[in-house]
């Protein structure tokens, strides 16, 4: 689905796959037209320890992913899945290097672009108490979508967010729905110079279809 965007989250043994963190969980939602149109979710076994932090944290435990698949294979599905679908994670930075190193593990290239829901959501809405996915869902009333720190939850909640996102932008700024390649360029937008850089795309792409 060519104007799919992936969504995805992963759950980690730690902050960093450079520090020796794995990945344990990882989920991603197909976003297209603002509408979810398909999901994937594996535990993934890696052999890492999970410390009894991350698994209050998550609920993930060393037991579940010891009978979960091999993460190779799972990463392997995953990549099949998403394609070449561009890729957006509250947080990206973070999930970024999960989904290229894990990929890279499993002999598969990471091409796929990521846009951030963190950094978008400072310029969208500056106004919100707080840029946490479980924040901004609560300050924007989007609906739970189950427990925090699970991969599907999350990434469904950071579908919705993006949704919300690509809706708000469009209403205010009289553009067709906010694609991918507009969030990537937007993110790297100062939040001073977002409105009116938004308004001469707008004009623009007004002008791109009345020629």
């Amino acid at each position: 689905m060519s104007s799919a965007i992936a969504v995805i989250d992963f759950e980690t043994t730690g902050m960093s796959p450079a520090q020796g963190a794995r990945a344990t969980e990882v989920a991603i939602v197909l976003l297209a037209q603002g509408r979810v149109v398909d999901r994937f979710q594996s535990l993934m076994q890696t052999e890492a320890w999970i410390s009894p932090f991350i698994t209050d944290l998550t609920g993930i435990t060393n037991a579940m992913v010891r009978s979960a698949p091999p993460a190779a294979q799972v990463m392997r599905e995953a990549a099949r899945f998403v394609g070449r679908a561009p890729m957006v994670a509250h947080n990206a930075s973070f999930d970024s290097k999960f989904w290229q190193a894990e990929l890279a593990l499993a002999g598969v290239a990471a091409v796929q672009p990521f846009a951030c829901t963190v950094l978008l959501s400072r310029r969208i809405y500056p106004e919100a108490p707080s840029h946490s996915l479980g924040n901004l869902a609560r300050h924007l009333h989007l609906p739970s979508t189950g427990r925090a720190h699970r991969a599907l939850a999350d990434a469904e909640m950071a579908a919705a967010l993006l949704a919300r996102m690509q809706e708000d932008l469009s209403q205010r700024y009289a553009l067709p729905r906010a694609e991918h390649e507009l969030l990537m360029q937007l993110q790297r937008c100062t939040r001073a110079k977002m409105g009116g850089w938004l308004q001469q795309y707008a004009a623009a792409l007004a002008q791109t279809r009345l020629g």
